[in-house]
């Protein structure tokens, strides 16, 4: 028997659809990468799940509709070629046409199947929901050449399975029409079944994957978290061990790491302390001798007193470092305190610079930082001013500048110089404890040790504020430091 299928072809080939979906899927992963760990994973979950319940839902869905429909087509073959043997029993070349439309309206069909007879020119049938005219062209062909054929197809919007058996010997065709309307709306419901489940499956694995991720990734953010607290000086942060026995060999190397870093950089810190307050008395000492030296300074031979100017100038640099030494000791062993006091910051800034330069700075202030107060430590941030404008002098030839800006929440402080600059790469760790630049020789004939700017940061960090490096916003040459101070800090 034929089973009559329309064709199909394809109209040519674009040749580009492989490599438009080349740069699609290598977009795709791009984009995939930019994205959270933890959402990777759920993600993973989720579209995991989805083929998974995709495949399934396809396969059961293919294999219920081939079941189903070749039960129906397999009965309703076997009832056709039953109905053809009895109409080719009953035909004879006398037979009249009320008896051939009776014999079509007794014979034993499904129930809904539409028997069709054609004998000769005359077509005979019991119902009027399937005619003649609705056998398919292609199929009748096939029948009235003499092979049995069979095909599905819609007829009126509904679904059948149309059956055509020739009867040769009396110029005649049987044709039985079965409805598949029953399993297209079991079918129908059998997707929707399928689909909802798919989709409750699919959130259901989006929750264990957002559950499986929190509780992967737990670890690893309290590694981060830890970490970042340990960044920011609080070296008394521990992990727990928690329940998980894979992550307790980790957690213990990182407390002990932890562990050992505290018991180093307290070392250190133990080490500088001591060394700065032992240096004390003997500088003291050498300080008063010079200074005793200074008063005899005349009697002295012109070799002498060169010698005691440049012994002069080194003790005071030592001394100087002594104390920024000590200074930095107390913000490591955490001993730095504020004492806090509200005033004017134009105020304290043109006391500051009338204090420790001198030569006039120009000051620029804006009308609403002239206004500005804050709650801060004084004496600290005369010492900013005075590290600033100090660094000005010694690799700059002087500051040309000092500005007030106030911003939201805060103001700005800003010393301008025009000197060579700083350069991008130098920018923040210009303000690392002993670093003078690369172009320290060149700025001055007087170079410091490079504690001045490490200073200005630690106090600044002390007030909750900020200090950073910049060129000048005018364009010319030269450096801009900038300090940044919450209005009520801290």
């Amino acid at each position: 028997m034929a089973n009559l299928v329309k064709p199909w072809s394809r109209s040519g080939t674009d040749t580009r659809r492989p490599e438009r979906r080349a740069r699609w899927w290598r977009r795709a992963v791009s984009r995939a990468r930019r994205l959270r760990l933890r959402t990777r994973i759920i993600l993973a979950f989720v579209f995991t799940t989805l083929l998974l319940s995709a495949l399934l839902s396809v396969t059961v869905f293919a294999v219920t509709r081939q079941n189903l429909l070749n039960g129906r087509e397999n009965d309703a073959l076997a009832t056709v070629g039953f109905n053809a043997s009895v109409v080719n029993r009953r035909l004879s070349p006398d037979i009249e046409s009320e008896a051939l439309q009776n014999l079509v309206s007794t014979l034993a069909t499904p129930e809904g199947s539409r028997p069709v007879l054609r004998v000769g020119g005359d077509w005979f049938q019991p119902s009027f929901e399937f005619e003649q005219g609705d056998i398919n062209e292609r199929l009748r062909r096939a029948v009235e050449s003499g092979s049995p054929a069979r095909m599905r197809y819609r007829v009126r919007d509904k679904p059948f399975f149309v059956v055509g058996i020739p009867i040769p010997g009396h110029n005649a065709s049987y044709y039985e029409a079965t409805p598949l309307d029953e399993i297209e709306d079991t079918l129908g419901s059998l997707g929707i079944l399928l689909a909802s489940a798919g989709g409750g499956v699919t959130l259901a694995s989006a929750g264990l994957g957002f559950w499986a991720s929190r509780r992967v990734l737990r670890p690893l953010v309290d590694i981060g978290e830890a970490a970042r607290s340990i960044a920011h000086g609080d070296l008394s942060t521990r992990l727990e061990a928690g329940a998980d026995r894979e992550l307790i060999a980790l957690t213990d190397s990182f407390n002990e790491m932890v562990s050992a870093l505290q018991d180093r950089i307290a070392r250190d810190e133990r080490f500088a302390s001591e060394v700065s307050h032992e240096l004390r008395s003997p500088l003291m000492t050498l300080s008063a001798s010079v200074e005793v030296m200074n008063t005899r300074r005349a009697e002295l031979p012109e070799r002498a007193r060169t010698a005691l100017d440049l012994l002069t100038e080194d003790v005071d640099r030592f001394e100087h470092l002594v104390e920024d030494l000590l200074e930095i000791s107390r913000f490591d062993v955490g001993t730095a305190e504020l004492d806090l006091d509200v005033f004017n910051v134009l105020e304290l800034v043109e006391n500051a610079v009338a204090a420790t330069s001198t030569e006039a700075i120009p000051i620029t202030c804006d009308p609403a930082a002239a206004r500005v107060r804050v709650r801060a430590d004084k004496r600290r941030l005369v010492q900013v001013i005075d590290n600033l404008v100090n660094n000005a002098q010694k690799y700059a030839g002087g500051a040309t500048g000092i500005f007030l800006r106030y911003r939201p929440r805060g103001i700005e402080i800003a010393v301008e110089d025009a000197g060579p600059g700083v350069d991008l790469d130098e920018r923040e760790r210009i303000f690392d404890r002993f670093s003078r630049g690369r172009r320290a020789g060149e700025r001055g004939a007087t170079t410091g040790v490079g504690l001045g700017l490490a200073l200005v940061a630690e106090h600044v960090r002390l007030h909750q504020g900020r200090v950073w490096c910049e060129d000048r916003p005018d364009g010319r040459p030269g450096a801009r430091f900038v300090v940044y101070l919450p209005v009520a800090a801290p």
